[in-house]
């Protein structure tokens, strides 16, 4: 299995999960792992609105890929509990030739997320954004790497 393929998987079986399996740390954060074959996975992060955070692959012990994020619901048009719901549906979209969110466009009902990102596996970063109903009520800004 190559990054790319154990990203996805990651991310599937993480954040983007219908059941979403996470730990509440001592500091306060939230930690979900994952793990398959040679590689683990970890995503930590703090707060709700807004929360920041970072996600890392080892591969045999030594980091070999991490991005870090920051992201906020930014209207109360609809609630910070539905803009997540909606963000974990087009995260299960992401796939191997940009692991890092999710697709670049995604719709469903009233909801519409777009992701734009420059760079490649190995350096990137970008910005996502949510509308409702044709309104921006959130964004995340990431950016990461190979090691």
């Amino acid at each position: 299995m190559d990054l790319r393929e154990f990203l996805v998987k990651a991310k599937l079986a993480t954040y983007a999960s219908e059941q979403v399996n996470e730990w509440v740390l001592e500091d306060g954060a939230k930690e979900l792992v994952f793990e398959s074959g040679d590689y683990r996975y970890r995503d930590r992060y703090y707060g709700f609105n807004p929360f920041f955070g970072e996600e890392i692959v080892w591969r045999n012990n030594k980091i070999v890929w991490f991005m870090n994020y920051f992201g906020k619901v930014v209207s109360d048009i609809v609630s910070a509990k539905e803009v997540y719901k909606f963000l974990r549906s087009a995260m299960r979209q992401v796939k191997e030739d940009r692991p890092f969110r999710g697709p670049s466009y995604f719709k469903s009902g009233d909801f519409e997320y777009i992701d734009k990102s420059k760079g490649d596996i190995d350096s990137f970063v970008g910005v996502e954004r949510i509308w409702f109903r044709g309104r921006d009520v959130y964004w995340l800004n990431y950016h990461g790497g190979s090691m």
